[in-house]
């Protein structure tokens, strides 16, 4: 990581109370160091924001922030004698908090109302870890616990679509290189998120996170990404486009090349053509024929002189059409039934509709054929007006869960990456959706460190690194 370089005047201020034990964890703190170490007076910061504050039988523990430095120090007012006070550090979006918590405890001197601990850097640069810190604290006579919500500084977080980058990054595990330790495909969907965010914000203190999730999984599963989904193997050819176009290292193109031709081996001729969900060969599905379509075009552009992979990405869009997948409505339904090698009338999920937007979009670029982008435009309009995808023009998943477990919390990130892509391409007919769904997310579904949850319109019920990826496709397509 590097130290902090952009940073904003202000940030959200949290306030709300928790009772909550001490963490049973006992070794010693780990001293951080980056600008400064941990343990730094207070008195010496360059700044002071009272970032979250909460408060106890009076008693008023708040978390200040100096942003230029990236620490933060508690402080408690309004206390007497042996009350005590101390920063806990997470650097998994709050899950947990290591070295047993109460960094810098101290209580109240005799004569005193209030008090405060020493400074303790949010992030670990030399590690990659990306923290949060919170005050607590309690009354010297009393058991309770009060902490504040988790927060951090504006280092990496100068606005909301970066703030969203740093608190996907605090779900990345950097042992698994994974996100939430083993997500698969939807880890390929919030690697792209990151990779998209670097490419639109500049941000690159991330980027240690493309190299990190190669090493450690191109020979897993079965190799160079591969399993037996089809439409798993696509989004990780799709992550390793990016990942070339940002790093411009060739391996990562010769994966994606390998994901393709991967997925064309089990293109057939059952229903015509169409390449199978998975490797036991019983479904053909709206999904993986819609990441075939994107991901062949795009190899093609990035391939001087190819003709293989465009005339893939031309044969996936012509066997599209002709089974119907695209209803009456200008929606993808989920599948094709084999007996008839048409439409199945399935689920209109919302990443069907985005997949495929994508890929005309891909395929228009590749061909400059008129018709594809005209197609892709019906789709979009018919996602972004739908009562049932956008209901009150906010995209939401059919039978979309409180919860953001399951595959179906990362499908909104890519249904929203394909409508921006197709609002570059069509000078911006989409941004007041765009701005809509962004601005509701975020006034509505954002916890105090920049996590987002499965409903854009709120409320925030918690949060994964699927529903973390998609809040951030929508924030890089918002003009």
């Amino acid at each position: 990581m590097r130290a902090p370089t952009k940073l904003a005047a202000t940030a959200m201020a949290a306030l709300s109370i928790a009772l909550v034990p001490v963490n049973s964890a006992s070794a010693a703190p780990t001293v951080v160091c980056n600008r400064y170490c941990d343990g730094r007076d207070a008195a010496t910061a360059a700044g002071d924001r009272v970032a979250a504050t909460s408060v106890l039988y009076g008693r008023a523990f708040r978390l200040h922030v100096d942003d230029t430095n990236a620490m933060g120090w508690a402080s408690i007012d309004g206390g007497r004698a042996a009350d005590e006070v101390w920063i806990d550090r997470s650097f998994d979006g709050g899950r947990t908090w290591p070295d047993n918590g109460r960094l810098g405890a101290t209580t109240i001197p005799a004569g005193a109302t209030g008090w405060r601990t020493s400074q303790f850097n949010v992030d670990d640069w030399n590690t990659n870890g990306v923290g949060a810190l919170r005050a607590c604290g309690k009354a010297g006579d009393r058991p309770e616990i009060s902490c504040t919500p988790w927060v951090r500084g504006t280092w990496n977080a100068w606005d909301r679509r970066t703030a969203a980058a740093t608190a996907l990054m605090m779900r990345f595990d950097r042992g698994t290189g994974l996100f939430d330790g083993n997500g698969w495909w939807t880890g390929a969907n919030a690697l792209t998120a990151l990779i998209t965010n670097i490419q639109r914000s500049g941000m690159r203190s991330y980027q240690y996170a493309i190299a990190s999730t190669y090493d450690k999984n191109v020979n897993a599963r079965q190799g160079q990404f591969r399993n037996e989904f089809l439409d798993d193997t696509g989004w990780w050819g799709l992550a390793w486009i990016a990942a070339y176009d940002v790093t411009g290292d060739s391996r990562y193109l010769t994966t994606a090349r390998a994901d393709a031709d991967w997925m064309h081996s089990y293109w057939d001729g059952t229903c015509g053509g169409g390449v199978w969900w998975k490797t036991d060969r019983k479904n053909k599905n709206a999904i993986e024929n819609s990441l075939y379509i994107q991901l062949n075009a795009m190899l093609s552009r990035r391939l001087p002189g190819d003709t293989t992979y465009r005339d893939r990405a031309r044969a996936g869009w012509s066997w599209f059409q002709s089974t119907g997948l695209i209803n009456g409505s200008n929606l993808v339904n989920d599948g094709v039934n084999l007996s008839t090698c048409r439409n199945n009338g399935d689920t209109t999920w919302t990443y069907n509709q985005g997949v495929l937007i994508n890929g005309l979009v891909e395929l228009h670029r590749l061909t400059g054929d008129a018709t594809v982008l005209a197609a892709a435009r019906r789709v979009g309009d018919a996602m972004t007006t739908s009562g049932y995808l956008s209901p009150n023009g906010i995209l939401r998943e059919p039978n979309e869960p409180d919860t953001c477990g399951g595959d179906g919390a990362s499908f909104k990130g890519a249904a929203i990456r394909g409508l921006g892509v197709l609002n570059t391409a069509v000078g911006g007919a989409y941004n007041t959706y765009l701005t809509r769904n962004a601005d509701s997310a975020h006034a509505n579904d954002r916890d105090s460190i920049g996590m987002y949850g499965s409903h854009w319109s709120g409320p925030f019920l918690g949060t994964n690194h699927s529903c973390q990826h998609s809040a951030l496709d929508l924030l890089n397509a918002a003009p």
